[in-house]
């Protein structure tokens, strides 16, 4: 069964470089490195790529939808609880600082209203999910989130500023992360990356 790499985010032009579309800006990073073509696939309201990673098969994915409607596009494409266990879910986490990427499997969705809506669309947890960090940190490292709604949304809009340099660095680390999970599995993959600094 081949892999569904989905990234997350929310379409159209002002959102393409904020720190809420990384999953997004990850799933083009692959089509262009590996060059698979993405094309509107209409019946799932995304951009749609089929291609081979580290020989495996892939299906990379970008809904067109909102972040909250996430769900309805991926259950076009995703069709049963046993494909969703090969699904690889993208997307932004303010639980972890910029430049830290971490892979889980199952569990909640942290608040993450894309990760959410595929969680009720597809009725199962059991998908992987590596999560970009996008907190600011203290000089002693700490995280140091936004506080209050509005804050928080001005922090997922926002694009990386003066932190491109390390988003860049990230993206980069992300894709290596993407094909440890195809060349070595989810376990082995997640005790190696989720040990990155």
């Amino acid at each position: 069964m081949a892999y569904t790499i989905i990234g997350l985010g929310n379409p159209g032009g002002e959102y393409t470089n904020t720190k809420h579309n990384v999953g997004r800006m990850v799933v083009t990073l692959l089509a262009d490195t590996f060059d698979i073509e993405m094309k509107a696939h209409t019946a799932s309201n995304s951009d749609k790529g089929v291609g081979i990673i580290e020989g495996e098969k892939v299906t990379l994915l970008s809904p067109n939808t909102f972040m909250n409607k996430s769900g309805s596009a991926v259950l076009k494409i995703v069709k049963s609880v046993k494909a969703a266990q090969k699904m690889i879910v993208i997307y932004d986490d303010l639980d972890l600082p910029l430049g830290k990427i971490k892979i889980s499997y199952g569990g909640g969705s942290g608040g993450h209203k894309g990760v959410d809506s595929i969680m009720r669309g597809l009725k199962t947890k059991d998908f992987i999910r590596l999560r970009i960090g996008i907190s600011a940190t203290t000089p002693g490292g700490k995280i140091k989130k936004p506080k209050g709604e509005d804050n928080v949304i001005k922090h997922l809009m926002g694009d990386f500023g003066r932190d491109k340099t390390v988003w860049n660095k990230v993206k980069k680390k992300t894709r290596e992360a993407v094909e440890l999970i195809l060349a070595n599995g989810q376990v082995i993959a997640q005790n190696e990356i989720n040990s990155w600094r």
